[in-house]
């Protein structure tokens, strides 16, 4: 049974953080939803990607999702300046579902002031962000802690999309 995984995504998202781990999801029978401010509208990524937004966020419930997507690029420092999204992310740590936060995808999981203890890469400009945040930086390919799944550049895809299908495989 597919799980339904919704993605946190706005303009100026890494394209390849967005469109590969979906790629890989959809192939193994899951749902990507995305989620921005308003539903209906686009958004580009850096490279020129466009990708349509599902729902937005006042309409998406947590509860209604299996696991969570957060590509890196500017579209997380983005996102965060809104509150909506800091606690939307919140609501799946605390539920122990799968998280997976690529690049500066991790930014957002900061706002959840649940970081204190999980071990977790990003990419390297928010290492200290990650340290004040109480987590325990690692510079690894993709790092594994509890329900979160990080990596931190577009070459660790490979090692960030299989430990995200093991978990979405449980």
């Amino acid at each position: 049974m597919g799980k339904k995984i919704a993605t946190l995504i706005t303009d100026m998202f890494e394209d390849v953080e967005f469109t590969d781990p979906a790629k890989a999801f959809k192939e193994a029978g899951h749902e990507v939803i995305t989620i921005e401010k308003k539903a209906g509208q686009q958004v580009t990524g850096k490279k020129g990607e466009k990708v349509s937004i599902d729902l937005g966020i006042d309409e998406a419930k947590p509860e209604d999702f299996d696991a969570l997507l957060i590509p890196g690029g500017f579209s997380p420092d983005i996102l965060r300046a809104d509150d909506r999204f800091g606690e939307f992310a919140k609501a799946f740590v605390q539920a122990g579902k799968p998280v997976f936060a690529i690049c500066h995808g991790p930014q957002v999981l900061i706002d959840t002031d649940l970081l204190k203890g999980v071990d977790i890469t990003g990419y390297r400009s928010i290492r200290n962000d990650l340290k004040n945040a109480g987590a325990n930086y690692k510079d690894e390919e993709v790092v594994v802690s509890r329900n979160i799944v990080t990596s931190r550049t577009p070459d660790d895809l490979p090692a960030f999309n299989r430990e995200s299908l093991k978990l979405l495989a449980d």
